[in-house]
């Protein structure tokens, strides 16, 4: 990280705390998807993996010994595989190892070809309070080409049941981009997902990653022009359903951002128990910021003794590019004094690198915010080089 100015050490501030929990198996593994997940084998470990996740948090506790748990997302994989009496030995351990706080927010991830859905009360019942249903497409076509074990009816099903179900919040996901979809077809998936009225939608365009099948034999995608006009107008009808964008890819009714992702994208810690999870944590007395990654295969997971893979500190020079690969996703003006308290590094580290952004029209300033403008949320990649 360059910079012309004089910069002072900060001392770091302790962020809020939340806990990822990965449930690695799915019934398959869809084409698209990079995740660590698994295709389920036979009848799945149930009670032995929740023991190893316990097992994995306690080890864990000497670095957050003293604070609250703010959120918790299940994440996987496919959770809802799981039955709800595993999932509340899981919170209830947790909870009894590192205190909850008031008014926590517990999502769950949920495929709706594998649930059960008088299951959604049971979930609920044991501490899940919001769900993020994997919906992706309406179409039954679609659906096909991406690997997914559900159909329309069961998605419209699902989301149904998660309202009358209690949850405080629900979230379906879905992509535009698909294979050989049109710009009729990506906003018929709007209108039939926002029809169901979830307080949140995740809207994110397929990507093809490596060591996925997409990538090994790629299907057909849209082109560049039809990609951004359907972006550009699923944006705007979005925001005509009442849908803020305040994250890249997320779309919220007022008062239901999800909060553990909030805390991702400005910087907060998070512990990352199950296979290959990763954790992010602050020891302001050592002025330190480590990274966890916990081991990646079931079996050696199961296994094993000791969970953790790998602990880096990430170094006082990489801090502010870290902070603002994160903070840059969302749609808010970036606090001066956020970057100064969760990096440990004075504002000033970041002059040189935001004058050229400015001279490029990607962002503006004030004496206490950055604030990307329109340009700069379509350049985001491009902006960050200017810190490396």
């Amino acid at each position: 990280m360059s910079s012309t100015a004089v910069t002072t050490a900060m001392k770091l501030e302790l962020p809020p705390l939340s806990l990822y929990i990965h449930i690695p198996w799915c019934v398959q593994k869809c084409p698209y998807c990079d995740f660590n997940s698994h295709g389920q084998n036979g009848e799945l470990p149930q009670e032995a993996y929740v023991d190893a996740l316990l097992e994995d948090l306690r080890q864990d506790l000497h670095l957050v010994q003293g604070r609250q748990i703010h959120t918790i997302f299940i994440g996987g994989g496919t959770p809802s595989l799981f039955d709800a009496l595993q999932i509340k030995r899981i919170l209830d351990g947790a909870n009894a190892l590192i205190p909850f706080s008031d008014n926590i927010e517990i999502t769950m991830e949920a495929n709706p070809g594998t649930l059960e859905h008088d299951d959604f009360s049971a979930y609920r019942a044991a501490g899940v309070t919001r769900l993020s249903i994997g919906v992706q497409s309406f179409s039954k076509d679609k659906l096909n080409l991406l690997g997914r074990i559900h159909d329309q009816n069961e998605a419209q099903v699902a989301a149904q049941k998660a309202s009358q179900a209690g949850y405080l919040s629900f979230n379906l996901d879905l992509m535009h981009g698909l294979p050989n979809q049109s710009f009729a077809e990506a906003m018929a998936d709007i209108d039939t997902a926002a029809a169901l009225n979830p307080p949140h939608l995740s809207w994110y365009q397929l990507t093809i990653e490596p060591n996925t099948l997409f990538h090994s034999k790629p299907p057909q995608l849209p082109d560049d022009e039809a990609l951004w006009h359907i972006y550009e107008q699923g944006q705007q009808k979005l925001a005509a359903l009442g849908y803020e964008q305040y994250e890249i890819s997320a779309y919220a009714k007022p008062g239901y951002q999800c909060k553990h992702n909030l805390n991702y994208w400005q910087f907060g810690d998070y512990l990352g128990i199950g296979c290959g999870a990763h954790g992010k944590v602050t020891l302001p007395e050592e002025n330190r910021i480590i990274r966890t990654v916990k081991i990646k295969h079931p079996k050696g997971y199961l296994s094993a003794s000791n969970y953790t893979f790998e602990s880096i500190d990430v170094a006082e020079e990489d801090r502010a590019l870290e902070y603002l690969m994160n903070r840059l996703r969302l749609m808010t003006p970036i606090p001066k004094q956020e970057f100064e308290l969760r990096t440990g590094q004075h504002r000033d580290t970041l002059t040189e690198g935001m004058e050229k952004a400015k001279q490029r029209g990607l962002l503006t300033e004030s004496a206490e915010h950055w604030q990307l403008t329109s340009k700069g949320h379509m350049f985001v990649n491009d902006l960050l080089t200017q810190f490396c």
